[in-house]
């Protein structure tokens, strides 16, 4: 799936809109024109109309905890959304839409409730809390058409506990952009970031091989 090519998706949180361009101008120059934005504030749907206006950026919609939210960012630019936990009515809104929903999971049973409404990509949200690498291993072996985006934990120095699993396309987090960051406009600190993110990447064995549907 073309979301998953780099490996690595940023979360961002912006609470102005006005960065939003800024911002998205950065993760394309710095060579990751991907973020995911979520719905932690009221900036959120401006802030992806804004970046999806980027050449080359692909903006998703985070944090969605409404069926409203699905048809707002999708209005504003959105080309995928996460959601923290598996919610039918939430899904069917994304799928109407046409767009990829990866919903958070913790359970096998929220594995077979998400596979009940035809997904085959799912989130493991927070996954530190649920057991890291481990967790997903075990989640991974009865579910072997399943692949897991690790999120809510991730960082620098575990990238390569999860991207040399078979089942992990993918992993996203908020390391690489810091709100902080964002807040003060300190783009060339985020730039750093991304591009030691993806100088780790780019060592660290693709190993993904589970199907797409």
């Amino acid at each position: 799936m073309e979301l998953f090519n780099k490996r690595l998706i940023p979360i961002v949180v912006i609470n102005n809109a006005e960065d939003a361009y800024a911002l998205a101008t950065t993760l394309v120059e710095a060579g990751l024109p991907i973020a995911e934005v979520t719905f932690r504030t009221e900036a959120a749907a401006e802030s992806i109309a804004i970046m999806s206006e980027v050449e080359g950026m692909v903006v998703g919609a985070g944090t969605v905890l409404e069926p409203a939210q699905v048809e707002l960012a999708v209005e504003a630019g959105a080309q995928f959304l996460m959601s923290p936990g598996v919610r039918a009515d939430i899904i069917r809104e994304a799928q109407l839409a046409g767009k990829p929903i990866f919903p958070g999971i913790g359970t096998p049973g929220e594995i077979m409730a998400a596979q009940a409404l035809g997904l085959d990509t799912v989130a493991v949200f927070p996954v530190d809390l649920f057991g890291g690498s481990r967790a997903i291993s075990a989640l991974s072996a009865p579910f072997t058409t399943t692949s897991f985006i690790p999120t809510g934990g991730v960082k620098q120095k575990n990238l390569a506990e999860y991207l040399t699993m078979d089942c992990v396309p993918a992993v996203s987090g908020t390391w690489m952009t810091p709100q902080a960051l964002i807040d003060s406009c300190a783009f060339s600190g985020i730039t750093k970031l991304v591009k030691e993110a993806l100088d780790a990447v780019a060592l660290i064995p693709n190993n993904y091989s589970r199907p797409q549907g």
